[in-house]
């Protein structure tokens, strides 16, 4: 203060004039912020690198950056990398624009007013393109003069001017002052609305990226402000391209509010398209030129009633394009008579526009969503990628992504279409789909086929053909859990093979005297089979083993009973012939022989079951004193090791997931459905015991006299645990940590393990205090069947099995545990490729918010092949599965496949069958009702070294129960679909795919 007393007044007068002056320049031409913006605005760059970026910040919760994806990058990347992918590349900001974005500022770049998501198969085809909003002006010129001079009147009538080629958009400084005051004067209370300062560049960075589109606070619209203004010199000092990119962009994409059954509408031509039902083309074509008739100019009215009406709607879209449409028409009036006042529009056109009224889209009786085409290809790939983003398809489609497949989208439309003609009789009749086993022209309409081709790389198990004939979202190749027969004898055979390998790893360098001395149980046939094979036989080498293997001889008689499942069962051939016959396990898998792999699955779990000495300790000497020591160190191991397993079956499962699975496995009878329900809830009525029981078994009576018994008898203290898990046949400890799940469903595992301490005991030792033996072996029995086949689970999991659990029973060899055709194609893929296991690859990359700060390139990650099967296994089943082909259930297929040289590719697979019904036994095992669900038929091949699938045919309800076709049918169907298949079969054709462009380059 001293020294400016001490300046001349004159002087200080000159001095605060000239900084006004600057000041006032400064505001009329923006001369320095345009010079000091511009060159800070080069700085803020970003470069794509190799690798995950170390040097990127993605936006927070704007709507623009929510929808395109863009904010949602920070989940989605960990959700793709915990499912095998890897960044290839992604962008990386310069130091100055890693601090800009820091400090909560939007980062400029080029945005995009479209975007969505676009699928290519393996030859760069689009196959799937989704563009939001979908009405797009292409560039500043293609705007009609009339839309261009209405949105500058309503929002911004110096936007393009060029008396100020520097001037910064971002601020209009009399509006700026104006607004300031005005909430200034609404914070004192000298007014009660403040007006709002915001430019047209303050509008786009406010409705694409402050959170929800919305000005918060005074900080919020100075973000706003400072970030628009940066952007609006990236392309230096001069403006004015800047400015009309300003207009450009908010005319594509200004927020329109939500349209019923259509989902956001953002853009002028959305706008029109979708709430005036208008012809954009046309509305483009009469606000961009004069009107020559009549007729025309009262068009032309009507077009710029319905524009100018949406540019009004803008600023409170919600309200006035749904419930104030009366303040709409009439806010619509006034802005048109002021365009005429200020010369915008004509006398004429704007008597024109006042004459008409708008009419708004009904949506009930005219939708404006877009029906998408039944392509499999674009169902079965968004809704797994829709799947691993954590997306419903809505949001997908809005995505700014490019995704390339590995399907091959010609090949998969030629065999959907064959597929889809099957159902015309005559073509059914032309490819051979009428006889015994097959169907009748009648019925050719009401089959389901499903049809899954891979083609084995180095890369992985590559989907090149995934479809049906339904044109529906769901796919039971890979979304559904079927019972398929007879395929569940290959996953027998594979762990059987498995296990002869096991045991001559073990034993083949033992010495006779060695190999006699070994300790083997009596009903351990496999162990006794190996050891007896390598005392006879000098040649010790596992393919010989394994070939002498499935040559075992195994009876298909079904005259005896077998204990499993808890009871006994009877299984029976599907041909009668067979039943006197012992045929070898070759023979068994060629002609697809029942009774020999139920026998064969026994001989797998007695060997899971005396593999431990301390198994075999609990079947045998009743007064053995070490009895209880084994027991309690046969609870605590036994105990934790299967409360693991069941952790992991139902962990990320809610309770009613949870039950569901349980429930699956089970072979539900009223007395076990009331057993679990009266202890996972104690607390429930009768009445609710009913609804429950009813739901899960609808065609069974139930009384109220059988209601109160089982209710009264299954209810808490009743029954200890054990013999609660004994009565609904499930592992008590199952039943144990379910109930404990239920009560604690933050718990961890080691909770579970430490609360569960005097239950492992109770469920282990319950078992040796009963007087009566045969009672107590009947149960252990059980109890050690169930934890055979949790063994036997984890192998066959191991092979791609997709299920949390298998049915405890000998009928899992023929199909009562289901699976999924992709799954078994999976299976067939391991046997093909030697024995190692690749992932299954659907998508060959995903590319996220392609030429932006935030782009980033995703592709599976390398070196993921995991050896799960000895090499010699894999080429015995490669060599049994061909002789199916050859002389087996599915010969009708042998020589169909024929290279343009002449070469017959060699074909193998497994026929299967799958008549899934409910029925009711009596109690001498009488069938006293039987209710179809459904009929499959499936076959899962290779054909040859390359390629291996599954077809599936099948009928879903009642209506299964008139159908007689077997596995016969697909073998048929695929044998009419070799014209289509075999010249992409040819060893180095490989689908006449080509790699992803973006991923040669690097």
């Amino acid at each position: 203060m001293r020294f400016l007393r001490r300046i001349p007044g004159f002087l200080l007068v000159l001095a605060i004039a000239i900084v006004l002056a600057a000041l006032l320049f400064e505001m009329q031409t923006s001369w320095l912020q345009a010079h000091l913006l511009s060159g800070y605005s080069q700085t803020l760059s970003w470069r794509l690198a190799p690798g995950p970026s170390q040097a990127i910040h993605f936006p927070a919760a704007g709507p623009y950056d929510q929808r395109l994806g863009y904010a949602r990058l920070g989940s989605f990347l960990p959700r793709l990398e915990a499912r095998g992918y890897g960044i290839l590349s992604q962008a990386e900001f310069s130091p100055a624009l890693m601090h800009y974005s820091q400090q909560g500022l939007f980062i400029p770049y080029a945005e995009k007013s479209q975007a969505g998501l676009t699928l290519f198969d393996c030859r760069n085809e689009p196959f799937h393109v989704s563009r939001y909003p979908r009405h797009q002006y292409l560039e500043f010129a293609t705007i009609p003069p009339l839309v261009l001079q209405s949105l500058l009147y309503i929002e911004n009538r110096d936007l393009l001017s060029d008396e100020y080629p520097l001037t910064n958009p971002a601020v209009d400084w009399p509006r700026f002052a104006n607004a300031a005051l005005s909430q200034l004067g609404k914070q004192v209370g000298i007014q009660d609305h403040g007006s709002g300062g915001s430019t047209l560049a303050t509008q786009m960075e406010k409705f694409r990226h402050s959170p929800e589109g919305r000005t918060s606070s005074s900080k919020e619209k100075l973000r706003q402000m400072a970030s628009a203004s940066v952007r609006a010199y990236q392309g230096g000092v001069l403006t004015l391209p800047a400015r009309q990119q300003l207009a450009l962009d908010y005319l594509n994409s200004v927020p329109l509010a939500a349209a019923p059954g259509y989902g956001e509408v953002h853009g002028l031509g959305d706008g029109l398209h979708v709430w005036f039902a208008a012809d954009v083309a046309r509305v483009d074509d009469l606000l961009g030129r004069a009107a020559n008739t009549p007729e025309d100019l009262l068009a032309q009215g009507l077009a710029l009633r319905q524009v100018v009406a949406l540019l009004i709607a803008h600023r409170r879209p919600s309200f006035y394009l749904l419930k104030g449409r009366s303040e709409l028409e009439t806010l619509t009036d006034s802005y048109l008579r002021l365009l005429a006042q200020s010369a915008a529009i004509s006398l004429p056109l704007r008597d024109a526009a006042l004459a008409q009224r708008l009419v708004f889209r009904n949506f009930s009786t005219q939708p404006a969503f877009e029906r998408i085409d039944g392509n499999k290809a674009r169902y079965v790939t968004r809704g797994r990628l829709g799947n691993m983003l954590g997306l419903n398809l809505y949001d997908l489609d809005h995505l700014d992504l490019s995704v390339h497949s590995h399907l091959n989208n010609d090949l998969q439309q030629q065999v959907s279409q064959y597929l889809r003609s099957l159902a015309d009789p005559e073509v059914a009749g032309r490819v051979g789909l009428y006889g015994e086993r097959l169907l009748s022209p009648e019925k050719t309409a009401a089959v389901r086929y499903s049809f899954t081709l891979f083609e084995r790389s180095p890369q992985g198990f590559l989907v090149r053909v995934q479809t049906d004939n339904t044109d529906q979202p769901f796919d039971i190749n890979d979304a559904s859990k079927l019972e398929l027969g007879s395929t569940a004898k290959l996953r027998v055979l594979t762990s059987y093979l498995q296990i002869i390998a096991e045991l001559h790893q073990r034993f083949a360098l033992m010495s006779p005297e060695q190999l006699r001395q070994q300790p083997v149980d009596a009903q351990d046939n496999l162990s006794r089979w190996a050891i007896d094979y390598l005392l006879r036989n000098p040649d010790r080498q596992l393919t010989s083993m394994l070939q002498a293997a499935l040559d075992r001889r195994y009876s298909a008689s079904p005259y005896e009973s077998f204990f499993t499942g808890g009871g006994l069962h009877t299984f029976s051939n599907f041909r009668k012939e067979d039943n006197g016959r012992l045929p070898t396990l070759r023979q068994a898998l060629q002609e697809s022989i029942n009774l020999p792999f139920i026998r064969l699955l026994r001989d797998v779990v007695r060997y899971s079951l005396y593999q431990d000495p301390t198994r075999r300790l609990l079947l045998q000497d009743d007064k053995d004193p070490r009895r209880q020591e084994y027991l309690r160190r046969f609870a605590d191991r036994e105990g934790k090791t299967y409360l693991g397993r069941f952790w992991r079956k139902y962990q990320g499962k809610n309770q009613e997931e949870q039950l569901k699975t349980l429930l699956d496995g089970m072979h539900l009878t009223q007395s076990k459905l009331a057993a679990v329900h009266r202890y996972l809830r104690p607390q429930a009525t009768p009445a609710e015991l009913a609804s429950f029981i009813r739901e899960h078994l609808p065609s069974e009576p139930l009384t109220d006299k059988r209601l109160d018994y089982l209710y009264r008898t299954y209810g808490p203290g009743a029954f200890s645990l054990p013999d609660q898990g004994y009565v609904a046949r499930v592992h008590p400890l199952e039943l144990w940590l379910l109930d404990y799940l239920g009560h604690h469903p933050q718990a961890t595992f080691a909770d579970a393990v430490a609360a569960s301490q005097e239950q492992r005991l109770e469920v282990y030792g319950w078992l040796f205090k009963s007087r009566h033996r045969t009672a107590r072996d009947s149960r252990i029995r059980t109890m050690l069947e169930i934890e055979a086949f949790s063994d036997i689970h984890q192998r066959w999991q191991k092979l791609g099995y997709p299920f949390d659990h298998l049915v405890p029973s000998l009928a899992t060899a023929i199909g009562s545990s289901g699976d999924r055709p992709a799954a078994l194609a999976e299976l067939m893929g391991i046997i093909l490729n030697d024995g190692v296991r690749l992932p299954v690859q659907r998508l060959s990359s995903l590319h996220f918010a392609t030429g932006t700060p935030f782009e980033t390139l995703l592709a599976p990650k390398s070196n993921q092949a995991t050896r799960v099967l000895p090499s010699e296994v894999a080429q015995a089943l490669q060599a049994a599965l061909s002789q199916v082909v050859e002389a087996g259930t599915a010969r009708r297929l042998a020589g169909s496949f024929q290279l343009s040289d002449g070469t017959l590719l060699q074909l193998g697979g497994k026929t299967g069958t799958g008549d899934n019904r409910l029925e009711k036994v009596g109690r001498y095992g009488q069938i006293l009702e039987s209710r179809v669900l459904n009929r499959t038929a499936t076959f899962v091949f290779y054909l040859g070294s390359h390629h291996f699938g599954t077809l599936t045919a099948y009928v879903e309800g009642s209506s299964a129960d008139s159908f007689r076709f077997t596995s016969a049918l697909p073998v048929q169907v695929l044998k009419g679909m070799a014209p289509l298949l075999a010249p992409d079969l040819a060893p180095g054709v490989q689908t006449q795919c080509r790699v992803d462009p973006e991923l040669a380059n690097r």
